[in-house]
């Protein structure tokens, strides 16, 4: 093959996975059967802010507003029963945002940071869990940096990440964190939400190591930014870990 033809076929290869990596990206909705044939629809909002309905039960992940291209009009939602915050940056905790989908009956689990400023909601630390309902658990788990020189962005023991049991269904929801030891803690974690975007969470490369130690059946990459997630799933090909990109920049 000349070079020519080398270039063109690379060129057509490119615009080939690009295209898949673009339709991937822009389906908005995932839905996973429990152990019971219990619905659950995962909805990709943005960034760190993820919607999921187990059975009717509303939950809303680290909701962001107006603020957070592309703008979120919580009001159009509905209302949450369970609303989680991993910790009290303004790309993870909106009050506003809260607001419009809270009620009287919502529970709301934040850390202690957010609790200093919202003075509202219960206060989880890490390895605390909730018992929420019957078939319905909450675990705080850790989330922090170990670069050195980026401790400061999400230092240990402060913020949360989150693992949800429903209905034996397990997801982690990691937070902002890089892939520390605790992740090895992680038992039969059948969806996981990773961070990629350094300097404030993961390289590609730890992002990839993160999944090789929790070992998701479903790996969503999230609170990417202008990472080039796509190399996740190309490092991870052959794993048996099926990696969905969605719009979480």
């Amino acid at each position: 093959m000349n070079t020519k033809s080398s270039l063109r076929l690379f060129a057509l290869l490119f615009t080939f996975s690009f295209s898949i990596l673009t339709s991937s990206a822009a389906q908005k909705t995932d839905e996973f059967t429990t152990k019971s044939g219990k619905k659950v629809t995962i909805t990709c909002i943005k960034h760190a802010s993820i919607e999921i309905n187990y059975n009717g039960t509303e939950i809303q992940v680290d909701p962001v507003g107006m603020w957070l291209k592309p703008e979120t009009d919580y009001a159009t939602f509905p209302k949450a029963n369970i609303i989680l915050v991993t910790h009290e940056h303004k790309d993870h905790f909106d009050r506003a945002a809260i607001h419009e989908i809270r009620t009287p009956a919502t529970s709301i689990y934040v850390n202690q940071a957010v609790f200093g400023h919202f003075k509202n909601g219960l206060v989880m630390r890490n390895g605390e869990t909730v018992k929420y309902a019957a078939d319905i658990t909450i675990e705080a788990v850790p989330a922090y940096n170990t670069t050195p020189g980026r401790e400061q962005y999400h230092p240990q023991g402060r913020d949360n990440g989150y693992v949800l049991t429903l209905d034996g269904l397990r997801i982690y929801i990691a937070g902002d964190t890089e892939d520390i030891p605790e992740m090895a803690n992680l038992k039969d974690i059948d969806i996981a939400f990773l961070p990629c975007n350094q300097p404030y969470t993961m390289t590609v490369e730890q992002c990839v190591n993160a999944a090789k130690i929790i070992k998701p059946k479903v790996l969503f990459p999230y609170h990417y930014s202008d990472t080039p997630v796509h190399k996740i799933s190309m490092q991870l090909a052959g794993s048996g870990i099926d990696v969905r990109i969605r719009d979480y920049k």
